[in-house]
């Protein structure tokens, strides 16, 4: 393990799939049913901790770090796509024989994990969804805002360079940014420690771009999980996926609970653990619609 990660923090034992030539890390904590977290940019399975101390003791919480992120290879030429890391969640589902599956997904891991949902519904039990979206952001006056700094040719160099993801943006994200201690700041900058690892995180920034006709495409395909018993816990303070992204998925998810942290901003599982534990404690032990 690296010698930056605070084991206190983070007390998870070490696994590792086999992406071709590449190692992807995940965690695997725990007995029974199956939680699956899937996290987003630019953070990795650290910004589950809490949530897999909380609930190892009752489930199997599996939470895998992207290629490119975390504890897993950072391969300078790889095809870091969004529908890559998707495939690779396949990929681990299959191989860990992951069956009745309740996903958590945040940020990018949204569209990641929604993917296999969508692909594979009779294997996923319950959605916990936190701050994400499913669907092209075209016309958003948000994204086409966002549009003139994605296509900027400073933002590789911002990324690539300075660790703008991680470094600036993330904090930015909080709610309160006193939550954000330079010590837990540290486990979200030092996987990117130099140029050559952060190719994953310019990747994603492309994504916003490139793979907008993609996202939309999942979107016209929810019906196969809209009756999913789904709970919503959303960072209202976050100023990138709004509560308007929130508004849209509960429109059209049937059976769900929404939980609005009005004081939160977009890592909720970072920013109020303790919130996201007793919701999704009770979301958990209730039954099935």
């Amino acid at each position: 393990m690296p010698h930056w990660l605070d084991t206190r923090e983070y007390p998870f034992a070490p696994h590792y799939l086999e992406i071709g030539p590449h190692r992807m890390h995940y965690v695997d904590e725990g007995q029974g049913e199956v939680l699956l977290f899937v996290h987003g940019t630019p953070s990795w399975s650290f910004d589950f901790r809490h949530l897999i101390k909380a609930f190892s003791p009752t489930h199997r919480c599996i939470a895998p770090d992207h290629l490119g992120f975390g504890l897993s290879d950072k391969p300078t030429s790889y095809p870091y796509r969004t529908q890559t890391h998707a495939d690779n969640l396949m990929v681990l589902i299959e191989q860990l024989n992951l069956k009745n599956i309740t996903l958590v997904v945040h940020d990018f891991g949204g569209p990641i994990g929604l993917n296999y949902a969508l692909r594979q519904p009779d294997n996923v039990k319950k959605l916990v969804i936190l701050n994400t979206w499913l669907w092209s952001s075209e016309g958003e006056p948000e994204f086409e805002q966002a549009k003139k700094m994605l296509r900027s040719p400073l933002l590789p160099f911002l990324y690539k360079y300075l660790n703008f993801s991680a470094r600036f943006l993330l904090p930015r994200s909080f709610g309160d940014r006193n939550k954000l201690s330079r010590h837990i700041h540290r486990h979200y900058t030092r996987p990117f420690d130099k140029p050559a690892s952060r190719m994953g995180t310019v990747a994603f920034a492309r994504s916003l771009l490139k793979d907008q006709a993609w996202f939309e495409s999942l979107w016209m395909r929810r019906a196969c999980i809209t009756d999913k018993p789904t709970l919503f816990v959303w960072g209202m303070k976050d100023p990138f996926i709004t509560g308007k992204y929130l508004d849209k998925f509960a429109d059209h998810f049937f059976y769900r609970r929404v939980v609005r942290l009005e004081e939160t901003g977009h890592f909720p599982q970072e920013e109020n653990p303790e919130a996201v534990i007793r919701e999704m404690r009770a979301f958990l032990t209730q039954g099935s619609h």
